[in-house]
């Protein structure tokens, strides 16, 4: 037996979320959308698992964090799904897939098919044993990709109470659950082979500030290293680490987090892959015309850097989650996908935003500081490519944005140590050309006895206005000029 359904999303994550709310309200008909999941829950914010959920006073729980309340949207509970006739397939596996037939095969033996597939299967963490170390399975090692994990480390947490916890990893999911273990009153060391934590996005001076506020947190950092054993006590308990250097560190809990591998092997074989990720063009559609990726799983164009990439952030799933349903529902309508990487996180009473491409030559600004509004710049090839802020506003943030979408060419590295100022220089001229453009155009039309207009009419009198506004300028500098004559 089986079912059959236009629009089938395999995978539960963020992103199988957003592309649901965008089904809606591009008109999907009730029936016609199956979201399949081996996760029992509907789809949810996953971000919220590394910080509200493992707070110690009023921690994060569903259905507070259900997609799309990330983005300030709708929430998504099982009864949103139900009332929009979307089939929710939760708990359910799924064996294998026949790209051709356009059929999937579940655990349960059940065949559901599709005319278009979306694959937001996401990533799954790497495990130790991946890297010969065996005792993933004892009940004080912790991972941290999905609720089922959330869950165990928050009640590890519990029992370790000014207990000892080690992190191995100096990424996102190591900085941010040892936040939280410190939060909880955890003693916390942190172990990782980089010289700095975050090294694949921060440069050794961001990383030392964040690195000098964990110690003064009571964070202790081991670098340069790496775990190659436990000790364990008659119950299967990890009571210390043992590492590459040769010291041991006593643990009461161990969080790892030493980073993620997409969930392709479904479609090997089948599509192309590529960068570890499913292949797709900028409407995010692969190798096979009925089947698109998003999310982490996705290796998708980078219009401004002209290559391929694979992203792990929740940004690139939620938008491109949004644009794959318009791309297939829409096709006439939507044009390449055109995304900014986008990276963010807050942590203690810190919150950093990233933008672009963190390669080439950097320029730091601001002042480094606790509390302090500070960043960098990166220039490659004479253009800025990436831009880091931290303790910015909401509007800081988006010039910085914007500043980097252009991609303005940089003649003076000396020129970027006005940090904001910078960017709101380069987002003004932008604004300043396309006002002249607007009013130059507008001029060779009335020329030409052509009043039609086809350009938003505030630009047209944001244009008149700067002309007036130069205008009284030169008329006020020549009386002046003339009185002191007189």
């Amino acid at each position: 037996m089986g079912r059959a359904f236009v629009y089938v999303i395999l995978g539960g994550g963020v992103a199988a979320g957003y592309a649901a709310l965008e089904f809606t309200r591009k008109g999907v008909s009730e029936g016609e959308l199956c979201i399949i999941s081996e996760e029992p829950v509907a789809p949810y914010e996953r971000p919220a698992l590394s910080k509200g959920f493992l707070l110690p006073e009023a921690p994060a729980r569903l259905p507070s964090f259900h997609t799309c309340v990330g983005a300030n949207d709708e929430k998504l509970t099982p009864k949103w799904y139900k009332e929009h006739g979307i089939e929710l397939v939760l708990g359910t596996r799924v064996k294998s897939v026949d790209v051709r037939r356009k059929t999937l095969l579940s655990s349960t033996g059940e065949t559901i098919s599709y005319k278009f597939l979306i694959v937001a299967t996401g990533a799954r963490a790497l495990k130790l044993e991946e890297f010969g170390v065996e005792g993933s399975d004892a009940e004080n090692v912790c991972y941290l990709r999905d609720l089922s994990d959330a869950n165990r480390l928050a009640t590890a947490m519990e029992s370790s109470s000014n207990g000892n916890a080690v992190v191995i990893g100096g990424g996102y999911i190591g900085m941010e659950c040892a936040a939280s273990l410190v939060i909880n009153k955890i003693n916390v060391t942190m172990v990782f082979p980089e010289a700095h934590c975050m090294a694949r996005l921060f440069t050794p001076k961001i990383a030392s500030l964040y690195e000098d506020f964990y110690r003064a947190k009571g964070v202790k950092f081991v670098k340069g290293t790496v775990l190659t054993s436990f000790e364990f006590d008659s119950n299967k308990k990890v009571t210390g680490v043992n590492l590459k250097d040769g010291s041991q560190l006593p643990a009461d809990l161990v969080v790892v987090g030493i980073g993620i591998r997409p969930n392709t092997s479904l479609f090997e074989g089948q599509l192309t892959i590529e960068k570890g990720g499913i292949k797709v063009n900028g409407k995010m559609q692969s190798s096979d015309s009925s089947v698109y990726a998003i999310g982490d799983v996705a290796t998708f164009p980078v219009k401004l850097f002209g290559d391929m990439r694979r992203l792990e952030h929740v940004d690139s799933a939620r938008k491109s989650a949004r644009h794959v349903v318009s791309a297939i529902m829409e096709p006439d309508k939507t044009g390449e996908f055109d995304y900014l990487p986008f990276f963010y996180s807050r942590v203690f009473a810190f919150s950093w935003q990233f933008y672009g491409d963190p390669t080439g030559e950097v320029v730091h600004f601001g002042e480094f500081e606790e509390g302090k509004a500070f960043g960098a710049y990166w220039v490659k090839k004479g253009h800025l490519v990436g831009s880091f802020l931290e303790g910015g506003t909401k509007e800081e943030y988006e010039t910085i944005s914007k500043a980097t979408k252009l991609k303005p060419a940089v003649i003076d590295l000396e020129e970027l140590g006005r940090g904001l100022e910078f960017a709101q220089t380069v987002v003004s001229q932008q604004i300043a050309a396309e006002v002249k453009e607007v009013q130059r155009s507008e001029m060779v039309r009335q020329s030409s006895g052509a009043v039609m207009m086809d350009k938003p009419l505030h630009l047209w009198h944001a244009a008149t206005g700067v002309v007036v506004a130069a205008s009284v300028a030169a008329f006020a500098f020549w009386y002046g000029r003339r009185r002191r004559r007189w």
